[in-house]
């Protein structure tokens, strides 16, 4: 098995893409790796962390907990995502958590080579300010889904933003999405959810294939 050099898992790096020889070699430098196991948190809401987590193999959900212990499954980042530049940027703590759904593998970049690298490249500060703008519209389209869409519109439509496209046309979910996840995600009881995606079933919007694929049959939102 072949180990890569810090600077080759850099180059993978889709946020990285930008940086000259020189910077990307001052980076590699800087980053350290650690692998996360399942259920062990990279970030943790209210926590300060003081690094950039860059996930190269693996996934973490991103969450949110209030005080009754109720939590909101925000995202789910895969291998080229990261998450902290929020509190590295404001020196404050982070807004929400990231929990290892299976094992993870991670680049740790401190948040004092994290400013520098911001300062010495603009690309690589227009790519942040990108990643953070996308957050902004998630987040606002999420807050307007649970203000003006009923539950069906909301698991309909986090069906079809998860289904990945194929060649032949159909619409598929590989990634199994347990029922309460699901429930975390659109903000409705695990019992609701059962219901939708019962009745989603036998209306024929999606389909249950071997090995827990869901194929999504149809592009085409619930009104209820």
């Amino acid at each position: 098995m072949v180990m890569l050099s810090n600077l080759d898992l850099i180059r993978r790096v889709p946020l990285f893409a930008t940086l000259t020889p020189k910077q990307a070699e001052s980076v590699a430098d800087a980053v350290t790796k650690r692998r996360y196991k399942r259920g062990e948190s990279l970030v943790e809401q209210g926590k300060v962390s003081h690094a950039l987590h860059i996930i190269l193999a693996g996934r973490a959900r991103v969450l949110i907990t209030d005080r009754k212990g109720r939590e909101v499954i925000l995202a789910t980042l895969k291998a080229g995502d990261y998450i902290g530049e929020m509190s590295l940027i404001d020196n404050d703590a982070h807004s929400a958590s990231a929990v290892a759904e299976v094992q993870t593998d991670v680049l740790l970049l401190g948040r004092d080579d994290f400013l520098r690298c911001l300062g010495e490249s603009t690309a690589m500060a227009h790519a942040v300010m990108r990643g953070l703008v996308q957050r902004l519209r998630s987040a606002d389209q999420k807050i307007g889904s649970l203000a003006l869409m009923g539950v069906y519109g909301r698991v309909a439509t986090v069906l079809l933003e998860t289904a990945v496209p194929t060649e032949n046309g159909d619409r598929l979910i590989r990634d199994k999405i347990s029922r309460q996840d699901l429930a975390k995600m659109v903000g409705a009881s695990r019992e609701m959810v059962s219901r939708v995606m019962k009745d989603f079933e036998e209306g024929g919007f999606i389909q249950t294939l071997d090995g827990g694929v869901v194929r999504v049959c149809e592009r085409r939102r619930t009104p209820r």
